[in-house]
């Protein structure tokens, strides 16, 4: 009987690490981090810096029209743009085109 408790104690502290062995190497493989994710994290990280350029250019032309829209210095051009866009109005000269959608 005690023999067969010493050869499960033994087969147990062998086995053991070897089962931790396993399941790390699996993790290095396989895990959210491992070399299988390597190629897909490689391709989000490319998609997320093109998509941070593309909000980047997006923020300075924003930057730029708030620039222009200052109150002690307003682009007349600009504030003529979002007049007739938004009041819909036209000046005496100038003729207004109605375009089928």
């Amino acid at each position: 009987m005690h023999r067969d408790t010493s050869i499960i104690r033994e087969r147990l502290v062998q086995g053991l690490p070897l089962a931790l062995l396993l399941l790390m190497g699996g993790f290095a493989v396989a895990g959210p981090s491992g070399l299988l994710a390597w190629g897909e994290n490689q391709r989000l990280l490319e998609a997320r810096k093109l998509s941070l350029v593309q909000l980047q250019d997006q923020r300075d032309q924003l930057r730029n029209r708030v620039n222009l829209l200052a109150p002690d210095h307003v682009d007349p051009d600009l504030a003529g743009e979002l007049l007739r866009s938004n009041l819909n109005v036209a000046r005496p000269d100038e003729k207004v085109l109605l375009l089928p959608h």
